[in-house]
């Protein structure tokens, strides 16, 4: 499944870069000198990301984990890992790391997606820093209302259709 989708991603990048070239030289190259400086001042961030998560799944004892966490943690777990990803603060590097050293730590598919899906959609921190101040206060928590329900609806499906 992974070769899989690194093909697909380098036939996209491929695709893109073509339809670049076909417009013009200069867009070519300006795309690939703003891609790679992008993958070079992101490749630390991944790096210290993964390392990282690698020393919080060990550091994390699985007794403390499996019991809030675990498969066995059933909607308490989901509610906690939802508040948790509300609550942590920070980019991907962050909230996928931390979502991986649970896994490794003992936690359930179906809690980690809850946390997941609360960290991309309403993370406390973005909600404050970003949104309030670029967009009417009314329409943002409208937005964070209506988007609640979805971390248990993942959870609830990771459930339904097993581990992922």
């Amino acid at each position: 499944m992974t070769l899989a989708i690194n093909i697909f991603l380098w036939l996209t990048v491929g695709t893109l870069a073509f339809i670049a070239a076909m417009r013009s030289r200069l867009l070519l190259e300006e795309g690939a000198r703003a891609g790679a400086m992008e993958f070079l001042l992101l490749l630390p961030r991944i790096g210290i990301g993964v390392i990282g998560s690698g020393f919080v799944a060990e550091a994390l004892p699985n007794e403390w984990v499996a019991p809030w966490l675990g498969p066995e943690s059933g909607f308490l777990g989901v509610v906690i890992a939802t508040i948790g990803g509300a609550l942590t603060p920070g980019g991907p590097v962050v909230g996928f790391s931390l979502g991986a050293a649970a896994l490794k730590s003992g936690a359930g598919a179906p809690q980690v997606i809850a946390y997941t899906t609360a960290w991309a959609l309403y993370a406390i921190h973005r909600l404050l820093i970003w949104e309030v101040p670029m967009m009417p206060a009314r329409m943002v928590w409208l937005r964070a209302m209506v988007s609640l329900p979805l971390p248990f609806i993942a959870a609830a499906l990771a459930m339904l259709l097993g581990r992922p």
